[in-house]
This record gives structure tokens, sequence and C-alpha cells, in this order.
């Protein structure tokens, strides 16, 4: 029998499959609804979601000391990145300028400004929904005069921005925006570079790819995690570069 899992996002409990008397958990402290994501469709990534119990897909989630409301029938909440997202903060020198190139609701963008003391931070979404719930966070944190929310494709974006961090937590196709990441980082800057490799080349992989779009310019690696397991045989991976 497959295990029952879920996760608590605010006051609402997501689960990964069908409960058998989900009214049950209604009775948890401050639980005020129960779902299931059934699945995340298109480029966007937008979720499938149903109400098992109680009523309501928005609420305001905590984490790392930061608030963010979220919208779960309209935007994902990934919780692998989780160490990540308290982790970046860390690294963030006085006075950088941050690109934060897939920034969601401010998974990333909201810690660092929270958390930090940056220059800039710009915060480029694609998605209308994400977008929205981004600039809402932002009101929300109170860090209005330290991030700019920027909507469009960071293709476009970024390459007329210059950063001396950039941040790309996103997996799936990754390697496809590392030209516009590099002609956003400034020599001496940092890329925080996500991808899915299989296990053999869980590190190399993603490595060759940033040593080729950065050239003729150096890479240095500082460091490389596992964030999670992604598949059978596949790893979600982050490597900290430096590019010269």
């Amino acid at each position: 029998m497959k295990t029952m899992k879920w996760a608590r996002i605010g006051d609402i409990i997501v689960l990964n499959r069908e409960a058998d008397d989900p009214e049950a958990l209604l009775e948890m402290e401050g639980v005020r609804s129960v779902i299931r994501v059934e699945g995340i469709h298109g480029p966007l990534r937008r979720p499938r979601v149903r109400v098992l119990a109680g009523s309501g897909t928005e609420t305001v989630h905590k984490e790392n000391g930061c608030l963010f409301r979220i919208d779960l029938s309209r935007v994902m909440w990934s919780r692998g990145n989780i160490n990540e997202r308290a982790r970046i903060p860390s690294l963030v020198e006085e006075g950088e300028t941050v690109v934060d190139m897939f920034a969601g609701i401010g998974y990333f963008s909201i810690p660092v400004a929270v958390h930090s003391d940056p220059g800039r931070v710009y915060s480029v979404e694609l998605n209308p929904d994400s977008f929205e719930l981004l600039k809402s966070n932002i009101t929300l944190n109170r860090v209005e005069g330290i991030i700019e929310p920027i909507l469009g494709d960071c293709r476009e974006v970024a390459p007329e921005l210059d950063a001396d961090r950039v941040i790309m937590g996103y997996v799936g196709r990754t390697h496809h925006f590392l030209d516009a990441a590099m002609e956003c980082v400034r020599d001496g800057g940092v890329i925080h570079y996500h991808e899915t490799a299989p296990e053999a080349i869980r590190f190399s992989r993603p490595l060759r790819r940033i040593e080729r779009a950065a050239h003729p310019r150096r890479v240095s690696l500082l460091d490389k995690r596992v964030i999670k397991k992604y598949s059978p045989g596949v790893w979600h991976v982050v490597l900290d570069v430096r590019i010269h």
C-alpha cells in the first residue's frame, strides 16, 4: 500500500493521494482546507487541484522568517528547495545586485531581501499569476525598496541587466537559459545554477554546460549540492560558480 504523504502550507493540508477521511484532517489546529494536487501542466507549470475538505486554496505561508501569499490552485509551492532558500541569503554580500531569473512568487528573492543587504534584487517572472503573487509578497514583507519585479521572459530581460549574482532556481530546461545568464553576470560574479541530471553525470554535465556557455570566460566551481532525487536515477542538483 502506498504511504500517505502530506505537507502543510499555511493553513492548507496538501495530500499526495486520496484520503479515506479528509474531513478528519480539518480537526488539526488552524487547518482550513485539505487539497490534492492532481498534476502540473504546461510550460508555466500550472497545478490542477481538487479540494477534498474545507474551502479555499489561497493561504499565507511562513518560511525562514518570510511570509508568502500563495494560491495553490494557480501556482505550485516547491518544498524541495527549502534549504537553498535559507542558504542563498547567507552568501549575498552587502550592496550586491542580484538577478533572480525564475522568481516565481519570490521563493529566493524575498529571503535575500529580508535577510541580506543587497543593493537591488531584480525578480523576473513570466507567469502572470506568479507575478501577481510576487508583487503581493514584496509588499507583505516590506521590501518594496529592494526588489524590482519584472514581468517577462528572462531570456530577454536578463541580458539587459548587470548582476553580481544570478539565481537560476528552476529545473527542466535550465541550460537553455545559460546564455542569457552569461550576458547578465559581471566578471567575478556568481551564478547559482540548478539542473536535473542522471546519477553518473549529476555534477559533470551541469558544469560542462556552464563552461560552454561561459566561453571564453573562465569558470570556478565554488560549491555543488544535491537538492533531492527528482526521479529514479535522476537528481536535482545546484552548482555555485564564479565567472571570470
